[in-house]
């Protein structure tokens, strides 16, 4: 009885602190550049130079979401320590379609431009960064060299990106396409499409006359 009694006070304890979690992640979500309704990004997240970044409706991202447009490079923790060497300007954007879902830990970097398409569902830890540190020089730390090869990046609509994805500059993520979990996807991928591996390849796509999916005997050297 006095177990049921502790479990009782915890469960409602749990409930209240996360309704209260919910309430102050609402409360403190930064102005975007639009007005988006529905809108949920749990805490705890980090969020930057939010007017650059344009969310539609019904959007609900888990905890620990990095969302950065990158407007110069070197940040002050990525300086050299003797003040050396460049400075870059960017002037990026991020856009969000309406219904997008992340379960925890999707981070978006831009540069340039990522978008994000209407109702992509996302698992938990995807990296995608429209840009690259730069390795031009195989002496020097590469914290300390300019970022490099910035190419935008799309998601089309109704995609289902997988746990542990990685998304390099360029690509472009076919409409309603899957990518496999612990994928690293460093070329586009067509429309309709189950793509997986280091680097994703396709590996099933969707027939409409036979409304089944089919193994892909496409060549792969894209």
């Amino acid at each position: 009885m006095k177990n049921r009694i502790i479990e009782y006070f915890a469960i409602k304890l749990g409930n209240i602190l996360d309704s209260y979690s919910s309430r102050r992640a609402a409360k403190t979500l930064p102005k975007f550049k639009n007005s988006p309704k529905n809108l949920k990004i749990s805490l705890p997240r980090y969020i930057k130079d939010a007017d650059r970044i344009t969310i539609g409706n019904n959007v609900s991202l888990g905890p620990g979401c990095w969302i950065m447009p990158v407007t110069g490079y070197p940040s002050q923790k990525m300086k050299h320590p003797d003040g050396e060497l460049y400075t870059q300007k960017f002037d990026p954007h991020i856009f969000i379609g309406n219904n997008v879902t992340a379960t925890a830990n999707l981070q978006i970097f831009a540069q340039d431009s990522v978008t994000i398409e209407d109702d992509v569902m996302f698992a938990t830890n995807i990296f995608i960064n429209d840009g690259s540190h730069g390795f031009q020089d195989g002496t020097k730390p590469y914290k300390y060299q300019p970022i490099s090869k910035i190419v935008p990046i799309t998601v089309k609509s109704g995609c289902w990106i997988g746990q542990n994805v990685v998304i390099m500059p360029g690509v472009t993520i076919g409409e309603c396409s899957i990518i496999g979990a612990n994928s690293v996807v460093t070329k586009s991928i067509p429309p309709h499409c189950i793509a997986a591996g280091n680097p994703a390849v396709v590996k099933k796509r969707w027939n409409s006359n036979t409304k089944k999916w089919i193994q892909d005997n496409i060549s792969n050297d894209r």
